[in-house]
């Protein structure tokens, strides 16, 4: 059976990661403009790096939680493609081994003007770290006003899905919410999040909880599904 997961900031909230925004719109206190856009890269740089940089921290001291774990098993008995808006390694570090982040990945950095010169990166990223044609590195993590280099691959993934989880995500931001539009009629829906932004439907199944026991319940039901 072929299944697609799609995953959001929800996924990993109970390894201690926290979720997009808080309550006031926030991004962990600064206005998201000023650290996930290009205008707030070309206003302080710093800032920018600095925001990232204690995210990467943070990322290096969490764990994947219980839920990552059970979708890295299911690949033993299942096709498993796990698309995920997170920008965090959770789920390769779970054993997941077909994972495309939509939004970057925050342990990578890239050339500001070369975007194909992406590099592993575990440090602090500041001013004066460069590519090696000597160009500034930036985060390599997609920013509000650019382009989603993968989003056409997630598209062809999810056209050939026979079963579609959704997890930690409302499914609400595009580009990536556009994704459900391109999924086969036939295909079943898991949606798994604490506050579902849908309904239960013939077609898709809630789970109106957190990830870790949402997923194991999704996952038991499908094992039974013929």
């Amino acid at each position: 059976m072929n299944i697609v997961v799609l995953t959001g900031a929800g996924m990993s909230v109970e390894s201690g990661i926290n979720t997009f925004r808080d309550n006031n719109g926030l991004w962990q206190g600064h206005d998201v403009m000023e650290v996930a856009s290009p205008q707030g890269w070309n206003a302080n740089q710093n800032l920018v790096l600095d925001f990232y940089n204690q995210r990467r921290k943070q990322l290096l001291e969490v764990n994947p939680n219980e839920a990552h774990k059970i979708l890295a098993d299911l690949e033993k008995i299942h096709a498993v493609t796990i698309i995920t808006q997170n920008v965090d390694d959770l789920h390769e570090r779970a054993g997941s081994s077909n994972v495309l982040h939509l939004h970057g990945e925050l342990l990578k950095v890239r050339s500001t003007a070369i975007n194909t010169a992406v590099l592993e990166w575990k440090k602090d990223l500041i001013i004066g770290d460069k590519c090696k044609d000597g160009y500034q590195l930036r985060p390599h993590i997609v920013w509000f006003g650019e382009e989603v280099p993968e989003m056409n691959t997630a598209i062809k993934i999810v056209q050939k899905a026979e079963i579609l989880i959704i997890v930690g995500t409302s499914m609400q931001v595009y580009p990536a919410a556009s994704l459900l539009q391109f999924a086969s009629p036939s295909v079943k829906i898991f949606f798994i999040d604490p506050k579902p932004a849908v309904n239960s439907t013939e077609k898709i199944k809630i789970y109106a909880e957190k990830a870790t026991t949402g997923v194991a319940k999704a996952i038991e039901f499908i094992k039974n599904i013929k």
